[in-house]
């Protein structure tokens, strides 16, 4: 089973990546500006959104954003990401 539980920790390490990626690359937008499409960071940002959405969205639906004042903090990711921490720890 070594080589199973090596390759599980491994692929959810990539996608706990993904998730920091995705946090970056959602501030970039706040801190820069929206990006410009066909650029590096448009792209990077389409294709980090696909990876980790299909896990975010299904959390989302059932714990949505909690809005305080005119800022919502998305629960999901942060629920998602300790999961993503916790199970790697069991391996």
């Amino acid at each position: 089973m070594g080589p199973v539980l090596a390759l599980v920790s491994f692929v959810l390490l990539l996608f706990q990546l993904l998730l920091v990626a995705r946090a970056v690359l959602d501030w970039s937008v706040a801190l820069a500006g929206p990006s410009v499409p066909g650029t590096f960071r448009s792209r990077a940002t389409h294709g980090v959104h696909a990876a980790t959405e299909p896990v975010l969205g299904p959390v989302r639906r059932v714990l949505p954003p909690l809005r305080l004042g005119g800022v919502g903090i998305d629960l999901s990711f942060i629920v998602v990401f300790l999961a993503v921490v916790i199970i790697r720890s069991f391996i």
